[in-house]
């Protein structure tokens, strides 16, 4: 099923400048394989090498915050990706 996913402003050099593409998968595993795959190294900068989501990443499905990968996503949500500001 696809989805909408709405892209952090960090995220938009993957996907040339767009603030909201469309990806297939019934869970946020799927969505992000299937994002990577059209945007090389995009999930790499999300999740880490124990398939966890970065620290400084959210993920939002409609309202509720995505822990794991795991998390359904039906075809009427749309998924939020998000970063935390850092620096000083």
């Amino acid at each position: 099923m696809n989805c909408t996913v709405n892209v952090a402003s960090p995220l938009r050099d993957y996907t040339g400048g767009a603030a909201t593409v469309s990806a297939r998968g019934a869970t946020l595993a799927e969505i992000l394989l299937d994002l990577d795959r059209r945007f090389p190294g995009m999930r790499f900068r999300m999740i880490d090498e124990q398939q966890r989501i970065r620290r400084h990443i959210r993920i939002f499905i409609a309202s509720r915050e995505a822990h794991e990968l795991a998390a359904p996503v039906a075809a009427d949500e749309p998924v939020h990706l998000l970063c935390a500001l850092s620096g000083g």
